[in-house]
């Protein structure tokens, strides 16, 4: 399947849409990159994403990734440290569930978009929005085409439930 069979350029600008409203209450960073593929463990590779492309610059180390490999029917979801030092132990376990119920029934953009707006909601809460806030990262999907060829392709087809 090819990106635009997965998210259409229609479903892209819904999700940068749905990144700028959420931005707009938090100074928390809200990204999103598709792949095809992803070969081995999805947190290595969605952290490996994350530092390629560069989401640990923003200013208070709170940008968050929602990676997803749509072939491999695997996602992820990644928040920088400056989230992780101070939200609780499983912050995005009910994000996790409610996006992987989208993409198993097959509605990524909404469970995208969903998720998105919850995150704003929960970012809001520990990075609250102000007013010179500048957005820091793009509001575009990001995606690549090709495999991680440095890890072993340990596929599992469990549909979108190995997320740890």
């Amino acid at each position: 399947m090819a990106l635009a069979d997965f998210i259409p350029n229609e479903g892209q600008r819904r999700i940068a849409d749905a990144i700028t409203a959420a931005e707009r209450h938090t100074t928390g960073e809200i990204c999103v990159h598709v792949t095809p593929r992803c070969r081995g463990d999805v947190m290595k590779r969605a952290a490996r994403t994350f530092n390629r492309l560069h989401l640990y610059t923003t200013k208070r180390r709170n940008a968050v990734l929602i990676f997803v490999a749509y072939d491999d029917r695997k996602f992820a979801i990644l928040g920088d440290t400056g989230i992780n030092d101070v939200v609780p132990q499983g912050f995005w376990d009910g994000e996790v569930e409610e996006l992987g119920r989208y993409l198993k029934a097959g509605r990524p953009v909404d469970g995208i978009c969903a998720i998105i707006g919850r995150m704003g909601e929960r970012l809001s809460e520990y990075f609250p929005g102000e007013r010179d806030d500048e957005n820091e990262l793009s509001n575009e999907v990001t995606f690549d085409d090709g495999f991680d060829d440095d890890e072993p392709d340990n596929h599992n087809d469990d549909d979108y439930g190995n997320m740890e």
